[in-house]
């Protein structure tokens, strides 16, 4: 993990390059979406068997109950309990997260009210190339359920007994075997087996959030959630555990990005000495293998209030502050998560604390958080107007409506009158 000083040349190159995988995954995602969206089933199978490595023709696109219902008999019943554990704390969150309804009186004669209503169906993408990923199923099909989602579908390439077990403890009934691209079109845009959805939701690799990026125009999505981000903001603390989240992190897939930003250089020295040696002690095809010397790097900045204004200009997905943390968190104005204080393990937050970890990546927390229970819902304003606030509000429209050239507005409350 190489130290690089943080400069303004250093972090355009950083930025670059982080733009630069996007374009080439947009010109793959876009290639697969038009396929499917013009030979449907056909083209979803030869993709499914091309990148996933699907059998059988698409015969078994759909897992029926009684496969997970097996592969929930096989897998060990402390599993089951940490399943549980985890979804009982993202459920709780959620719940915390709903938004409300109510009704307010603005003036006599005027009451602006709030509907909650769920979307109709929502697809839930679970990333699924080395690992699959169970916590996602938790992270994604809670929220949804908590909002009250009636049609929630779940994809995944490659599921094993661990996530089919995860599905089948939440109630999932529509669950496919298919990932990429090639998922998500399906999702968009539907086949004559695979119903569409109103939402997308769930991180995947550049490929699968460029897909989301691309079908948005027609589909909604959540947000870009991938390939994974880790920052640790820090001068001082333990190497050890630092090095260790920056690993965790980069074990997600070769492109994930890693960093530490510090202003100590002798931090980023023991910190680089403690990433190597854990690496040693990785498997050689674990993906931080490629991703922590490719991609990851710690960032020397001159002072640490230029480092935290490297972050909010970065806003990663994961943020620790494992030092000092209540005082830089103030200056903290883009992440997708926080992760405050030395015991706050970034892989607690990835599984079990109960925030969720659909997470904005590519820069995109400057613009929102992470996955809510509210990304589940819409909200409908109803607004009712008696005598008292038609008299008190006529006049004013009517002049306002004048003002723009819309005499059919004005005319519309002159009626009335």
């Amino acid at each position: 993990m190489r130290i690089v000083k943080l400069t303004a040349k250093s972090e355009a190159e950083l930025l670059r390059l982080r733009q630069s995988h996007d374009r080439e995954a947009y010109r793959v995602a876009a290639r697969i979406i038009a396929d499917v969206q013009r030979r449907g089933d056909r083209a979803l199978f030869e993709w499914a068997a091309k990148l996933d490595g699907a059998e059988n023709g698409g015969a078994d696109l759909w897992i029926g109950g009684k496969e997970m219902a097996a592969a929930k008999g096989r897998v060990d019943r402390r599993f089951l309990r940490a399943v549980e554990h985890a979804a009982n704390n993202v459920r709780r969150v959620a719940e915390r997260q709903l938004p409300r309804e109510w009704s307010l009186r603005v003036e006599d004669g005027v009451t602006i009210r709030q509907l909650v209503r769920p979307l109709d169906s929502i697809g839930c993408y679970i990333p699924g190339g080395r690992f699959a990923l169970l916590s996602t199923m938790v992270m994604t099909v809670v929220p949804a359920q908590v909002a009250k989602v009636p049609r929630i579908v779940a994809a995944c390439p490659r599921p094993n007994d661990a996530l089919l077990a995860t599905a089948d403890l939440l109630g999932v009934r529509e669950f496919a075997r298919v990932g990429g691209a090639q998922a998500i079109a399906a999702m968009a845009y539907g086949t004559r087996r695979f119903a569409a959805v109103e939402k997308i939701c769930g991180p995947g690799n550049r490929f699968v959030t460029a897909a989301k990026q691309i079908v948005s125009a027609d589909c909604a999505i959540d947000m870009p959630a991938g390939p994974t981000e880790a920052v640790v903001l820090a001068n001082g603390g333990n190497p050890a555990w630092v090095a260790a989240d920056l690993l965790a992190q980069g074990e997600h897939a070769p492109d994930a990005g890693s960093y530490l930003v510090t202003s100590s250089g002798a931090f980023a020295r023991r910190v680089q000495r403690e990433v190597l040696a854990q690496l040693k002690n990785l498997p050689a095809n674990n993906p931080a293998q490629v991703s922590i010397r490719k991609t990851g790097a710690i960032l020397l900045a001159r002072s640490l209030e230029q480092a935290c204004e490297f972050v909010n200009r970065f806003a990663p997905e994961h943020l620790s502050l494992p030092s000092k943390g209540a005082k830089l968190l103030g200056r903290i104005r883009a992440s997708g998560t926080v992760f405050l204080g030395p015991l706050s393990a970034q892989p607690v937050g990835d599984y079990a604390s109960g925030s969720n970890h659909v997470l904005p990546t590519g820069g995109w927390a400057r613009r929102r958080g992470g996955l809510a229970a509210a990304d589940f819902v819409k909200c409908i304003s109803v607004q009712e107007i008696a005598t008292a606030g038609f008299r008190s509000l006529a006049g004013d429209v009517e002049l306002l409506a004048n003002a723009e050239g819309l005499a059919a507005h004005a005319r519309a409350v002159e009626v009335r009158r």
